[in-house]
């Protein structure tokens, strides 16, 4: 059934003035984001909230604090945890970004052959690239898409298992290297069909406007390279 909300009804979205407050103050000057289709943005509109992809609204919501933020989005579709590092780690750090997002390994666990240790080994070895070059990173724990109802019930519990431990390892390695965590895998919605597209694959404009909130509000607190100095 569709969600009669809009986002100024939604509990879970951010309300007036609330990303201004979060991000007052905010360090950042240049924002890079690498990753997969999550990361270019295949949401699927949803009537009452924004046609605007996650990463970009995150990207608009830094600039209206700080206007002069230069930002890229390097994210593409269908690329596995291997091929973004190797198609797109050099020129994010040539953008000499100070805030970082990195998502991938999607695509991986969408396989049932999911080698969890060979994604957590790229996923170290481009989140410790960013941090090393003075980079504030933000890794995610993604929603379960394993719920939405254009996932065939045959590969359900497999893709949810792979999708969670995807999740798990994605946290363990934000808390060893210093990441800016942000984690939707376990949040209230995250079963509701109305955050998925019908493609099986990817959210709806409802999880993105979710997620912008969540990821803002990750930020307001100080993140572990600053607490570090």
């Amino acid at each position: 059934m569709p969600s009669t909300l809009d986002e100024s009804t939604d509990p879970y979205c951010l309300r007036p003035g609330e990303a201004t407050e979060l991000l007052r103050g905010h360090p950042w000057r240049r924002f890079v984001a690498i990753g997969d289709s999550v990361v270019e943005g295949m949401c699927e509109p949803t009537p009452g909230y924004p046609d605007v992809q996650w990463v970009d609204r995150v990207a608009a919501e830094l600039r209206a604090v700080r206007p002069e933020l230069a930002y890229r989005n390097l994210g593409r579709r269908g690329l596995r945890a291997h091929q973004v590092r190797a198609a797109q780690l050099a020129p994010a750090l040539a953008f000499e970004p100070d805030l970082a997002l990195v998502v991938c390994g999607g695509n991986d666990a969408f396989h049932p052959a999911y080698d969890a240790d060979a994604v957590d080994a790229e996923l170290t070895a481009m989140i410790s690239a960013l941090r090393d070059v003075g980079a504030d990173v933000i890794t995610v724990g993604m929603f379960d898409v394993s719920h939405s109802p254009a996932v065939p019930e045959h590969v359900r519990a497999g893709l949810g298992e792979r999708m969670r431990r995807l999740s798990a390892h994605t946290a363990r390695l934000a808390d060893r290297l210093g990441t800016v965590h942000v984690h939707l895998t376990d949040h209230p919605l995250t079963a509701d069909p109305t955050l998925y597209s019908t493609d099986g694959r990817h959210g709806s404009a409802r999880s993105d406007a979710i997620a912008t909130a969540e990821t803002l509000r990750a930020l307001r607190r100080p993140p572990p390279s600053h607490r570090a100095r």
